[in-house]
């Protein structure tokens, strides 16, 4: 039987890259995004003149509140600040965090089939790893694999810095690999450097949004993954932006 075109994707991908809130976990879940993202305007804001105060950000999105003082100003001595106000933030939501259903199962399905494992995100690489280590997933990804947010230079996707590092330390090809995100930025990032993409979303907006930005394969369920990594054909069929 023939496989679908997300069996096929997945087959081919001898190495696979996670974004890590929503792919892997709702980090967030247990403190608040929105509280972290005001913390932030607090800090960015608290002096004159306002560095945010013409930037167009969303205000319950911590990293929405970086990526606008980093286009604002991107070499404020703030910056550096919030961005360690950031990461310390998030290493407290990721001890709170909860799993994405079937993410663990996945995870530890590509590396019983002997898949290399990486994860890529604009999420710092400490509060990655207080998460992997508490869900027991830390045998599943190296050390050398866990790429994310730098301090310095922060570059955020699309950019596709943490990808290239993730290649470099893989010793992986771009036609090699396949990035799982849930966001458009995760999508232009994988695209730029030729890397396969399969987008999850939750939500019929998210969907709509990873189609936007040209994903072809787009999964409502980490299950459907997993179904088809398992099975070659197993499951629905990955939605893409023509059904």
């Amino acid at each position: 039987m023939e496989m679908t075109p997300l069996a096929a994707a997945l087959d081919s991908a001898k190495c696979v890259f996670f974004d890590f809130d929503g792919p892997i976990c709702r980090l967030f879940a247990g403190h608040p995004a929105d509280r972290v993202a005001a913390r932030l305007l607090e800090l960015l804001n608290g002096r004159a003149p306002r560095l945010l105060a013409d930037a167009a950000y969303r205000p319950h999105d911590p990293l929405d509140v970086l990526s606008a003082a980093l286009r604002a100003a991107p070499a404020h001595e703030l910056i550096r600040t919030a961005e360690d106000r950031l990461s310390r933030e998030e290493q407290t939501a990721a001890r709170s965090a909860t799993p994405t259903p079937g993410a663990d199962a996945l995870i530890e399905e590509l590396r019983r089939q002997g898949r290399t494992l990486a994860v890529t995100s604009n999420n710092s690489a400490a509060a990655i790893r207080v998460y992997l280590r508490r869900h027991g997933l830390t045998d599943h990804f190296s050390a050398a694999h866990i790429h994310g947010r730098q301090a310095h230079p922060i570059r955020l996707k699309p950019d596709p810095d943490c990808l290239w590092r993730a290649l470099e330390s893989t010793g992986t090809m771009p036609g090699e690999c396949l990035m799982i995100g849930d966001a458009p930025s995760d999508c232009a990032a994988a695209d730029e450097l030729g890397v396969a993409f399969v987008g999850y979303a939750r939500t019929p907006d998210k969907a709509a949004a990873l189609a936007g930005a040209g994903a072809r394969l787009i999964v409502g369920s980490m299950h459907e993954m997993l179904d088809a990594v398992r099975g070659g054909t197993a499951g629905p069929p990955a939605r893409t932006p023509d059904n």
